[in-house]
């Protein structure tokens, strides 16, 4: 029994798969956390979906800035940009049953090995007054909402850049805002856990006043091991207690897993050099 997570596939299954039958991956044996954005920018979104889909329980996804967008789209709530490969999914027969599947999912997982280590797991960042049992108490908050019969409304009332900061007194479409763009767009914010969404650079060209929201003093989940994607500008990072994983296989990069241990230290990276399919800095 071998325990991966992956970073962001972004619709391209050819990689997906090959780097599956790399590590001979078993759905019997083996558990596979996928750290969000499954679709978009690649070709290939609705088999990624569907490999995801049909590995039931041994392969774990959550959600991230492209999979909400793609339930937004499917409710005609947001406009497509000439980037996007959404279609691919939207025109597919079993289109509902896919996004059906998807809304099911959780923002934030959590992994405990028999050893009683926790892995935290997120598509983008946690906001450093976030405490672990606060990222799944507050992931539980916006699932129940996107899980009802109320998930139209919730995604049309999501887009937005306020509040950029948190308080545990904001309630209602504020309060799941500042949640979901927490844990599925962050890349820097300030000591205070200011959130910055304008900036996208490496943590080498860090913006005046702010930092990685995981070197932010006094972080509540610092002593938790905390695996992320969606920051491809950024890198692999391989630390005792963080994992960087999205390593821009669309922009040409590689498709980045890591093969984890009996212990949370003992790691192995496995990647796959992808084709580009899409040009950074292009417009759309």
């Amino acid at each position: 029994m071998a325990l991966y997570c992956i970073g962001d596939i972004q619709g391209c299954d050819d990689a997906f798969e090959q780097l599956l039958h790399t590590v001979d991956f078993s759905a019997s044996r083996d558990t596979l956390y996928v750290l969000g954005d499954l679709v978009n920018r690649g070709p290939k979104s609705a088999e990624v979906l569907r490999r995801c889909m049909q590995a039931g329980d041994s392969m774990r996804v959550l959600l991230g800035n492209h999979d909400l967008h793609l339930l937004a789209a499917a409710q005609g709530l947001r406009r497509q940009s000439k980037r996007d490969t959404l279609a691919q999914v939207l025109d597919a027969p079993d289109c509902n049953i896919l996004l059906d599947w998807l809304r099911q999912q959780p923002l934030s997982r959590l992994h405990t090995n028999a050893s009683g280590e926790n892995l935290l797991m997120v598509h983008a960042g946690v906001l450093p007054q976030w405490s672990v049992q606060d990222c799944m108490r507050l992931n539980t908050e916006v699932q129940t909402v996107l899980q009802s019969a109320d998930f139209s409304r919730f995604l049309q009332n999501m887009y937005g850049n306020l509040p950029d900061h948190w308080s545990p007194e904001l309630q209602g479409d504020d309060r799941l805002r500042c949640i979901v763009n927490a844990f599925t767009r962050l890349r820097f914010c300030s000591a205070e856990g200011v959130m910055d969404f304008e900036s996208s650079e490496s943590a080498q060209q860090t913006p005046e006043g702010l930092m990685p929201w995981f070197n932010v003093p006094g972080r509540a989940t610092a002593d938790t091991p905390i695996a992320f994607g969606h920051w491809s500008t950024l890198g692999h990072i391989n630390q005792p207690k963080l994992m960087a994983m999205d390593t821009g296989c669309i922009w040409g990069g590689c498709l980045s897993m890591m093969r984890i241990g009996e212990q949370m230290n003992e790691r192995e990276l496995i990647q796959l050099q992808c084709p580009q399919t899409q040009v950074p800095g292009a417009k759309g």
